[in-house]
């Protein structure tokens, strides 16, 4: 996979959102992955198009060309293969004052998390440039959202995510800035139920959600007591894993997808959510659950309920 070029936002577009949206966005502009862990520089000489070359810690192109030799030399070279790579989009926009998120829920006719909420994506493809290019075309799939669109544009890519299928997911995290493209999107038949979105704030202040024409408590998309969040605590590797539901117009946002969209709403926001986040002994980032995975796989050790495990995200103003 290729590098493609830093998508450069202009600067009337940022001038054009609300004083709080404009400073979530450019701190995920500003975000930089952790490079000094061996799991993400796996997943890094696979493809560097995850981060732009802009976040690369302030170093030149030159440099960064010199670490695969140094790798393999250190024989550290033991890349996941494409096979394993997978991407979703976060595509952000701004209503109201407020950046929300792009959301669907899946087909009840899938095999695989019927009804759920997700994110736009899935896994790449040989002949896709880069994760981000895998991250569009999905949501071109599924959505129909417009192929290389001058209306989105691409802010960050955050750590890889594990699935429980040991996929590698990278989040691409996108700005929309023209909500009129919102009114052209069609769910894929098949594969996708109902589009819809949330407040990305809600996801670190629940309450915030109550603001929504929420589905009905107790009701099939929200089968549960609690108004508004909730966990459960489910033991795996040593820890618990910490599983949170959040209650939407539609189907929840629960595990994976609402493990990346916390992470996401942290490094936007600046803060981490009004409730606590991790389970006791949960393993947090890529670098500790990645190794941690491969060791168990051939034990077919069960993974929790959606399978899967956030990176910490430093949260920084």
């Amino acid at each position: 996979m290729t590098a493609t070029a830093v998508l450069v936002i202009p600067d009337e577009i940022i001038a054009a959102l609300s004083k709080k949206s404009q400073a979530c966005i450019e701190r995920l502009r500003k975000h930089k992955p952790d490079l000094t862990n061996e799991c993400v520089w796996r997943l890094f000489l696979i493809d560097r198009t995850v981060w732009p070359a802009s976040g690369w810690l302030g170093w030149s192109p030159k440099t960064v060309s010199c670490f695969p030799p140094l790798y393999r030399h250190a024989n550290l070279y033991n890349q996941p293969s494409v096979n394993r790579l997978a991407a979703v989009l976060v595509l952000l926009y701004e209503r109201a004052g407020g950046l929300r998120v792009l959301l669907t829920t899946r087909s009840k006719e899938l095999r695989s998390h019927p009804g759920q909420t997700a994110l736009p994506g899935g896994k790449a493809d040989e002949g896709d440039a880069g994760l981000v290019e895998t991250a569009l075309r999905e949501a071109n799939e599924e959505v129909a959202l417009p192929l290389r669109s001058p209306h989105v544009h691409t802010l960050c890519t955050l750590e890889p995510f594990v699935s429980q299928r040991r996929l590698l997911v990278t989040p691409v995290i996108a700005l929309l800035d023209d909500v009129s493209v919102l009114e052209e999107l069609r769910a894929a038949p098949r594969e996708v139920a109902r589009i819809f979105d949330h407040p990305l704030e809600a996801l670190l202040e629940p309450e915030l959600a109550r603001r929504e024409e929420l589905a009905a408590l107790g009701g099939e998309d929200w089968p549960y007591e609690t108004e508004l969040h909730n966990t459960t605590d489910v033991p795996w590797l040593g820890g618990m894993y910490r599983m949170h539901r959040f209650r939407t117009t539609a189907s929840p946002v629960k595990g994976f997808t609402a493990d990346i969209l916390l992470a996401t709403a942290a490094i936007a926001y600046a803060r981490e959510p009004v409730f606590q986040r991790w389970g006791e002994g949960q393993l947090r980032t890529f670098a500790e659950v990645l190794p941690a995975v491969e060791a168990v796989a051939a034990l077919s050790q069960p993974s929790p309920p959606d399978g899967h495990y956030a990176p910490t995200m430093t949260v920084k103003a």
